[in-house]
């Protein structure tokens, strides 16, 4: 009984012996880099063993800082070596065996890693304005989904930013200057940004508005350009009004695209504006644009023609089809099949219209409005007319003249004729007088001008003197002086019961 006892105390023993034993000399892994810090881009070599024996497979643990969990990131691997890219603190364990003996953790190695900091604009120019506003931020490489503190080096620094971006909501010539940033965090080598390097213009700028052409020809259009000098990023407000007493109405707005077509006329300007908010430039100066007038059509000179222009607004890949007609009754003929020019050379009068053509099958644009064209000038043979036409005109005038010339003699001979019968009146031959009655005027004169007529008529009365009583009674002859002649002539003729015009004549006997 003492004996078995005895045996037992033995046994028990040497248990305890052994199992302290064993548990004493389990292995521990040893872990070895080949580098401690991870250059910007690159890796590091982690090695982890198990000394004095064979066989093991390793598990492979990081965790981000002290405090944080490991997270296991390679489990049973034969390789004894594993490629890290990213800092954190490292170990790793060893195991073999069904069921797996576990060697105790390796002692933890701290890798650090290298990273590239870069300032970058939230725009894609450097040149700011009085009044912009500007978002600066700095960018990682090779350290994303970090949690870091940025730190900041700028012309300005009494306003301390610790975030990775850095906002100025309105500039002004003291922020002129670089800008660096670095962030901080965990394991990670950090060193101060590239410079960026911001300039701030003191003058707001103007946007400048240029044209093609001040007149809108019939049945085409103008292109208007805008631009603001030295400077990008810009997107485009277009204004027009009628007249200098009108308001500007907003015709486009936010235009990416700084030239337009305009078909109307009227005062244009136009003004710049980019970022969020939007800053505006000075509106530029006003452009007068003028229309053709309808009623002056375009005319092809003889020998020459008109350039015709064809555009499908904000859109391209047209080809072109020119149509043609010779009234405004008749049928339109094509005269182009599809050409890529958007401009036709005419020298033939007619109206023509285009439309616009792309896509297989072909999609047709609405026909343009129509434009009437004429020619202007004579063909040769025209000239023919003008052959009689200064013939007659030279036998026009040779036969003018001699009617002229008859017209002065006719009317000189009838005025001296008239003048001699006057004088003449007064020696009549008495004896060929009718005798008077006692009742008339010894001197009365009736003198009557037919209608129309040039010839004189006189009757001359007296009261039965004979030749020799007058001559008895004045022994001289007298002498007729025509002192004042007044003829009043009808301007229509007169019927017979109206009394004759009167010729007066006035003498006195000396």
């Amino acid at each position: 009984m003492r004996h078995s006892l005895f045996c037992m105390l033995d046994l028990l023993l040497l248990s305890t012996v052994f199992y302290g034993n064993a548990t004493a000399s389990k292995p521990r892994a040893l872990i070895t880099a080949h580098e401690g810090v991870i250059p910007a881009g690159g890796s590091v070599t982690l090695s982890c063993s198990v000394e004095g024996s064979a066989g093991w497979k390793f598990d492979w643990f990081r965790r981000d800082s002290a405090f944080s969990v490991a997270q296991k990131i390679g489990a049973g691997t034969s390789e004894h070596t594993i490629s890290i890219s990213e800092g954190g603190i490292y170990y790793c364990r060893g195991g073999r065996g069904d069921p797996v003996f576990s060697t105790e953790d390796s002692v933890p190695v701290k890798i650090k890693k290298r990273v590239l900091y870069v300032v970058k604009s939230q725009h894609r120019w450097a040149q700011m304005f009085i009044g912009e506003t500007i978002i600066l931020q700095c960018e990682i490489q090779g350290g994303e989904g970090k949690e870091m503190t940025y730190e900041w080096k700028s012309p300005n620094p009494n306003i301390p930013e610790t975030s990775s971006e850095y906002r100025i909501s309105r500039v002004s010539v003291s922020h002129s200057g670089d800008y660096r940033c670095r962030g901080s965090s965990d394991y990670l080598l950090a060193k101060w940004s590239d410079p960026f390097t911001l300039i701030v213009l003191s003058n707001k700028p103007r946007a400048t508005l240029t044209a093609q052409s001040s007149t809108i020809p019939a049945g085409g259009s103008v292109t208007l350009s805008c631009s603001v000098e030295g400077s990008a990023g810009w997107k485009f407000d277009w204004f027009r009004r009628d007249s200098v007493f009108s308001k500007a109405q907003l015709m486009r707005g936010n235009e990416a695209n700084r030239v337009i077509s305009v078909s109307q006329g009227g005062l244009y300007h136009c003004r710049g504006g980019r970022g969020d908010p939007v800053y505006y430039t000075e509106d530029s100066s006003e452009f007068i644009v003028e229309e053709t007038s309808q009623t002056e059509k375009p005319r092809a000179s003889l020998g020459g023609s008109v350039t015709l222009n064809c555009s499908v607004n904000d859109s391209a890949g047209w080809r072109y089809y020119w149509f043609r007609r010779t009234s405004e009754s008749s049928t339109a003929q094509r005269i182009t099949n599809g050409t890529s020019s958007h401009t036709f050379s005419v020298a033939e009068g007619g109206i023509y219209h285009c439309r616009g053509g792309r896509g297989d099958p072909v999609f047709f644009t609405d026909d343009s409005v129509s434009v009437t064209i004429e020619t202007n000038g004579f063909r040769c043979e025209s000239h023919s007319f003008l052959v009689p036409f200064i013939i007659g005109l030279v036998f026009g005038s040779l036969l003018t003249v001699p009617v002229l010339l008859c017209c002065i003699c006719c009317h000189t001979r009838i005025r001296d004729r008239c003048r001699n019968r006057f004088i003449q009146s007064p020696n009549i031959n008495q004896s060929s007088a009718a005798p008077q009655t006692p009742n008339q005027s010894d001197t009365q004169i009736y003198s009557s001008l037919l209608h129309g007529d040039l010839s004189v008529y006189e009757s001359i009365r007296n009261s039965g003197i004979t030749r020799s009583d007058f001559h008895s009674r004045h022994p001289h002859p007298p002498n007729l002086h025509l002192t004042n002649t007044s003829v009043r002539a009808p301007s229509k003729p007169q019927s017979s019961s109206s009394p004759p015009p009167e010729f007066r004549l006035q003498g006195k006997l000396s």
